[in-house]
C-alpha cells in the first residue's frame, strides 16, 4: 500500500476560471525521493497542500496510509505528513529557533522533557546546535529554511514534503540543503516528497520524477526517463539539466561523450573519453 494515493485530484481556485489540478493521480511509496517537477503555475504548490489536508480535495481524494484525508482526521494526517514551506518566514515565526521547533511537539501535548529531547534531536539532524536561544530573523536565509526543517523533524514524520527548498540560496546553501535532505530519507527513512522547477536538483536528489503541467501530470517516470525526452521537456516548459547540456555542446563539437545528468556521471564519462584519447595517442606513437 502507497504511504500516499492521490486520486483523481480535482481543485479550482474561485478566482480562476482554470483548473489547478485537472484529475491528479499519484502514487508516493514508502521511503523513496520522488520530485514533483513544473514550471511556476503547473499546479505543484496547490498539490502538496492536499498531502496533509492544507486543502481538500473538491473532487477526487488523497489517502494516507490507506485512509482518505478528511476533516476528522487532520491531526493524525498531519502527524504522517509535515510541509516545509517555500518561504521560511511563514513557518519560523517564535522569539527564539528553541520555541520555533518545539512548538510542533508542544500542540502534540507531549510531555515537556519528551519535546526538548525532540528539539536536540531536529537541531542535531540539521546541524544548528548550539542557535536554540537566537532570535529567527537575526539568522541568514539558508539557515531560517534548515530550523523550518528542524521544526518538522520535531514532529517525526514519516513523509516531508519540500516546496521549492532551494529557491533563494547560494550554491552553497542548495548543496547543505540537499545533501541534509537526501541524508533525512537514508539515514532516518523519512519519505521526500520535494516540488520543484530547478531541474539540476532532480538528478541529485530523485528515485522518481512526476511531472506537472497546467494541472495535469503528464509524466511520472526516473529521472534519466525524464531528460531523454526533448519533446516532453518543451511541453512542460522545463530544459535539461546544465551538466547534460555541457555535454551536448562538447557532442557537438565532435567529441564523443554520452549524455549524462548528474556531475558525477559527466566526471566518469569525460574520464572515459580522456583514457581513450590517451590510449589512442600512444598506440600511435
Amino acid at each position: 500500500m502507497s504511504i500516499i494515493d492521490v486520486r483523481n485530484l480535482v481543485y479550482s481556485y474561485h478566482s480562476v476560471k482554470t483548473l489547478a489540478l485537472d484529475r491528479v493521480n499519484l502514487q508516493i511509496e514508502k521511503g523513496e525521493r520522488l520530485t514533483l517537477l513544473g514550471a511556476n503555475g503547473s499546479g505543484k504548490s496547490t498539490l502538496i497542500k492536499h498531502l496533509n489536508g492544507i486543502l481538500l480535495p473538491q473532487k477526487g481524494e488523497v489517502l494516507v496510509k490507506g485512509e482518505p484525508i478528511s476533516k476528522k482526521n487532520l491531526k493524525d494526517v498531519r502527524r504522517t505528513v509535515g510541509i516545509v514551506y517555500q518561504n521560511p518566514d511563514d513557518q519560523v515565526f517564535l522569539p527564539t529557533v528553541r520555541l520555533d521547533v518545539a512548538f510542533g511537539p508542544t500542540n502534540l501535548g507531549l510531555r515537556p522533557d519528551v519535546v526538548e529531547q525532540r528539539v536536540e534531536t531536529a537541531l542535531n539532524n540539521v546541524g544548528l546546535n548550539g542557535i536554540e536561544e537566537r532570535a529567527p530573523h537575526h539568522l541568514s536565509g539558508g539557515e531560517k529554511k534548515l530550523v523550518a526543517i528542524a521544526g518538522v523533524l520535531a514532529m517525526e514524520p514519516e513523509v516531508m514534503v519540500l516546496d521549492e527548498p532551494t529557491a533563494g540560496l547560494d550554491p552553497e546553501g542548495k548543496q547543505r540543503i540537499l545533501r541534509l535532505i537526501y541524508n533525512l530519507n537514508k539515514k532516518l527513512g523519512i519519505t521526500l516528497v520535494i516540488a520543484t522547477h530547478d531541474v539540476d536538483v532532480v538528478p541529485v536528489f530523485s528515485d522518481r520524477v512526476a511531472v506537472l503541467s497546467h494541472g495535469k501530470k503528464i509524466a511520472d517516470a526516473t529521472p534519466t526517463e525524464i531528460f531523454s525526452d526533448p519533446d516532453l521537456l518543451r511541453e512542460s516548459h522545463l530544459h535539461l539539466p546544465i551538466v547534460t547540456r555541457l555535454l551536448q555542446g562538447l557532442q557537438e563539437d565532435g567529441i564523443p561523450v554520452k549524455t549524462r545528468f548528474t556531475v558525477a556521471g559527466a566526471r566518469k564519462e569525460l574520464l572515459r573519453v580522456m583514457q581513450e584519447q590517451c590510449m589512442g595517442y600512444l598506440l600511435q606513437t
